[in-house]
């Protein structure tokens, strides 16, 4: 068959447009491939941004493709002389090589290096099985690769914005923290629970070792966090705050949704304003709201 390439869209058409190209559509099949190519001419990105792939899952789709084989062509590029590699599929190809498979299904596209890697990072966050670290991690890379914002990629992804934010604070975390959540031995609820205390880690062997809930684990920052903190000062006198400024936190308060504090030190031109959120959700509003002034 000969060799029919599309040529690659790329990035002026938009993140949901790459996303396209590797949506799973459960009506397209091997028959739509533009190749079948032998499994040893194919080979795996270098700069594929997944390291882990759960033996149980490729054990389960070698089964599958052993039944009816590869029912979803892989994307590759052409890379040499009847040579390619795989842009998005390293999972599929595995699979094939386990289930002993001549050939496989291929659809070639003409991409950069840059897309390959966009649309490889797009592939494993689409497909949902990805740990919440790997998950993190490929928004990072979507944002500080390609400039996609938090608000871009929630609506391409289907995502909320908080979904997001939440997740890129997981990369705050320690690589030993972030590896108990790669292994699954921490619960992306237990790991943002441990963001705020200042040795995560300690925390994290703890609750690994007691097997301690989401909600325990919380009560076990908090508590930690309280006892760390320094000898309660003598309190200062209350100042009764000016018509004034109580003015001015009732303006900022109505007009933000959230509670405004003003602290002003007497007899100074300094002091400091405070603004209290509930939820997360409402962080993500102020913080949209300061990046538009």
């Amino acid at each position: 068959m000969a060799d029919k390439k599309v040529k690659h869209r790329g990035l002026g058409r938009g993140l949901s447009a790459l996303m396209s190209d590797v949506a799973i559509d459960p009506a397209f099949t091997s028959r739509g491939a533009d190749l079948n190519v032998p499994i040893e001419r194919v080979f795996a990105n270098p700069n594929q941004p997944r390291r882990d792939f759960d033996q149980a899952d490729l054990d389960d789709l070698t089964a599958s493709i052993r039944r009816n084989g590869i029912l979803q062509p892989l994307i590759v590029r052409k890379i040499g002389s009847e040579q390619y590699e795989i842009v998005a599929g390293e999972r599929r190809w595995r699979a094939a090589q386990l289930a002993q498979l001549h050939e496989i299904p291929v659809l070639v596209r003409d991409y950069d290096d840059t897309e390959v890697l966009e649309v490889a990072i797009i592939e494993n966050i689409q497909r949902a099985d990805l740990n919440a670290v790997e998950e993190a991690a490929g928004f990072r890379q979507l944002m500080d690769g390609f400039g996609h914002t938090q608000e871009k990629l929630a609506e391409a992804l289907g995502k909320s914005r908080s979904h997001i934010a939440n997740l890129l604070r997981l990369l705050t975390l320690p690589a030993d923290v972030q590896a108990m959540v790669r292994q699954g031995k921490l619960s992306a609820g237990h790991a943002r629970a441990l963001i705020p205390y200042g040795d995560p880690l300690e925390l994290a062997k703890i609750v690994v070792r007691d097997g301690l809930s989401v909600r325990a684990t919380e009560a076990l920052v908090k508590r930690k966090m309280q006892g760390a903190e320094s000898p309660a000062k003598p309190a200062k006198a209350v100042v009764e705050k000016d018509a004034d400024t109580k003015a001015i936190e009732g303006d900022l308060s109505a007009g933000l949704g959230m509670k405004v504090t003003i602290s002003h030190a007497a007899g100074t031109e300094t002091g400091k304003l405070t603004v209290t959120y509930k939820t997360l959700d409402e962080l993500d509003s102020l913080c949209g709201l300061l990046s538009r002034v």
